[in-house]
Protein backbone atom coordinates (compact mmCIF):
# COMPACT_ATOMS: atom_id res chain seq x y z
CA UNK A 1 0.00 0.00 0.00
CA UNK A 2 1.43 3.56 -0.97
CA UNK A 3 0.81 6.25 1.23
CA UNK A 4 -0.04 9.40 -0.12
CA UNK A 5 -0.12 13.15 1.58
CA UNK A 6 -2.51 15.60 -1.05
CA UNK A 7 -5.10 17.99 -0.81
CA UNK A 8 -8.82 17.29 0.31
CA UNK A 9 -11.53 19.17 -1.46
CA UNK A 10 -13.66 21.43 0.80
CA UNK A 11 -15.50 24.40 0.24
CA UNK A 12 -18.71 25.76 -1.45
CA UNK A 13 -18.30 26.63 -5.40
CA UNK A 14 -15.92 29.27 -6.15
CA UNK A 15 -14.57 29.37 -2.86
CA UNK A 16 -12.16 26.42 -2.57
CA UNK A 17 -11.07 25.27 0.87
CA UNK A 18 -8.68 21.83 1.26
CA UNK A 19 -7.53 19.76 3.90
CA UNK A 20 -4.10 18.01 3.82
CA UNK A 21 -4.69 14.54 4.46
CA UNK A 22 -2.78 11.32 4.56
CA UNK A 23 -4.27 8.90 1.87
CA UNK A 24 -3.83 5.52 0.32
CA UNK A 25 -3.26 6.27 -3.16
CA UNK A 26 -5.97 4.17 -5.09
CA UNK A 27 -8.17 5.90 -3.21
CA UNK A 28 -10.17 8.91 -4.84
CA UNK A 29 -9.02 12.45 -4.07
CA UNK A 30 -12.17 13.55 -2.09
CA UNK A 31 -12.39 9.81 -0.68
CA UNK A 32 -11.52 7.77 2.50
CA UNK A 33 -8.26 9.11 4.07
CA UNK A 34 -5.96 7.91 7.16
CA UNK A 35 -5.84 11.05 8.64
CA UNK A 36 -6.23 14.76 8.15
CA UNK A 37 -2.87 16.69 8.60
CA UNK A 38 -4.75 20.49 8.64
CA UNK A 39 -6.29 22.83 6.47
CA UNK A 40 -5.36 25.07 3.81
CA UNK A 41 -7.37 28.24 2.73
CA UNK A 42 -5.74 29.69 -0.47
CA UNK A 43 -8.60 32.53 -0.27
CA UNK A 44 -7.80 33.48 3.14
CA UNK A 45 -7.20 37.15 3.36
CA UNK A 46 -4.26 36.87 5.39
CA UNK A 47 -1.58 34.26 3.90
CA UNK A 48 0.35 33.66 6.89
CA UNK A 49 -2.84 32.17 8.76
CA UNK A 50 -4.25 30.33 5.54
CA UNK A 51 -2.70 27.10 6.29
CA UNK A 52 -2.53 24.96 9.63
CA UNK A 53 -0.99 22.40 9.98
CA UNK A 54 -0.29 19.77 12.56
CA UNK A 55 3.67 19.57 11.61
CA UNK A 56 4.87 16.72 13.81
CA UNK A 57 2.04 14.40 12.55
CA UNK A 58 3.22 15.38 8.85
CA UNK A 59 6.84 15.08 10.12
CA UNK A 60 5.72 11.09 11.01
CA UNK A 61 3.93 10.12 8.39
CA UNK A 62 7.04 11.69 5.68
CA UNK A 63 9.77 9.60 7.88
CA UNK A 64 7.68 6.52 7.65
CA UNK A 65 7.67 7.01 3.85
CA UNK A 66 4.16 8.79 2.68
CA UNK A 67 5.04 10.56 -0.61
CA UNK A 68 3.82 14.25 -0.62
CA UNK A 69 2.07 16.50 -3.40
CA UNK A 70 3.51 19.31 -5.61
CA UNK A 71 1.33 21.32 -3.74
CA UNK A 72 1.45 19.74 -0.58
CA UNK A 73 5.29 19.60 -0.38
CA UNK A 74 5.76 23.71 -1.17
CA UNK A 75 3.16 23.98 1.65
CA UNK A 76 5.34 22.23 3.53
CA UNK A 77 8.49 23.73 2.46
CA UNK A 78 6.47 27.32 3.37
CA UNK A 79 5.84 25.64 6.96
CA UNK A 80 9.15 24.28 7.88
CA UNK A 81 8.01 20.21 7.70
CA UNK A 82 9.90 19.37 4.04
CA UNK A 83 13.93 19.92 3.81
CA UNK A 84 13.67 18.46 -0.38
CA UNK A 85 16.33 16.14 -0.06
CA UNK A 86 15.15 12.74 -0.18
CA UNK A 87 12.66 13.45 -3.39
CA UNK A 88 14.43 14.07 -7.01
CA UNK A 89 13.23 17.11 -9.08
CA UNK A 90 11.01 16.00 -11.50
CA UNK A 91 13.29 15.80 -14.88
CA UNK A 92 11.87 17.73 -17.89
CA UNK A 93 11.05 15.79 -20.71
CA UNK A 94 13.47 15.76 -23.55
CA UNK A 95 11.77 17.84 -26.53
CA UNK A 96 14.83 18.27 -28.65
CA UNK A 97 13.20 16.40 -31.90
CA UNK A 98 9.98 18.64 -32.09
CA UNK A 99 11.03 20.60 -34.69
CA UNK A 100 12.56 18.20 -36.95
CA UNK A 101 10.85 17.41 -40.41
CA UNK A 102 8.41 14.46 -40.27
CA UNK A 103 6.82 12.64 -43.22
CA UNK A 104 3.39 13.90 -41.84
CA UNK A 105 4.74 17.34 -41.71
CA UNK A 106 6.60 17.40 -45.43
CA UNK A 107 2.85 16.57 -46.53
CA UNK A 108 1.01 18.65 -44.69
CA UNK A 109 3.72 21.75 -45.85
CA UNK A 110 3.39 20.45 -49.21
CA UNK A 111 -0.53 20.46 -49.44
CA UNK A 112 -0.48 23.78 -48.10
CA UNK A 113 1.63 25.29 -50.10
CA UNK A 114 -0.66 23.87 -53.24
CA UNK A 115 -3.52 25.41 -51.53
CA UNK A 116 -1.27 28.48 -51.50
CA UNK A 117 -0.31 28.36 -55.62
CA UNK A 118 -4.12 27.66 -56.26
CA UNK A 119 -5.33 30.40 -54.56
CA UNK A 120 -3.20 32.81 -56.06
CA UNK A 121 -4.08 31.45 -59.36
CA UNK A 122 -7.57 32.20 -58.86
CA UNK A 123 -7.04 35.51 -57.52
CA UNK A 124 -5.09 36.29 -60.83
CA UNK A 125 -7.60 35.02 -62.72
CA UNK A 126 -10.06 36.99 -61.06
CA UNK A 127 -8.26 40.31 -61.64
CA UNK A 128 -7.52 39.42 -65.22
CA UNK A 129 -11.60 39.17 -65.55
CA UNK A 130 -11.41 42.61 -63.84
CA UNK A 131 -9.17 44.26 -65.83
CA UNK A 132 -10.24 42.83 -69.03
CA UNK A 133 -14.48 44.10 -67.97
CA UNK A 134 -12.94 47.40 -66.95
CA UNK A 135 -11.18 47.60 -70.88
CA UNK A 136 -14.06 46.37 -72.24
CA UNK A 137 -16.61 48.91 -70.07
CA UNK A 138 -13.97 51.61 -71.09
CA UNK A 139 -13.91 50.76 -74.78
CA UNK A 140 -18.32 50.72 -75.14
CA UNK A 141 -18.22 54.32 -73.02
CA UNK A 142 -15.56 55.48 -75.88
CA UNK A 143 -17.72 54.18 -78.14
CA UNK A 144 -21.32 55.31 -77.31
CA UNK A 145 -19.11 58.77 -76.98
CA UNK A 146 -18.18 58.76 -80.40
CA UNK A 147 -21.58 58.90 -81.74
Amino acid sequence: MSVVIRLKRTGRRNRPCYRISVADSRSPRDGRVIEHLGLHDPVFPRQEEATTLNVERARHWISVGAQPSETVRSIFKAQGVWDGGSQPAKAKRDRSGRKQATKTGRARQAAKDGRAVAKEARRSTRQEARRAAAAAAAAAAESSSEE
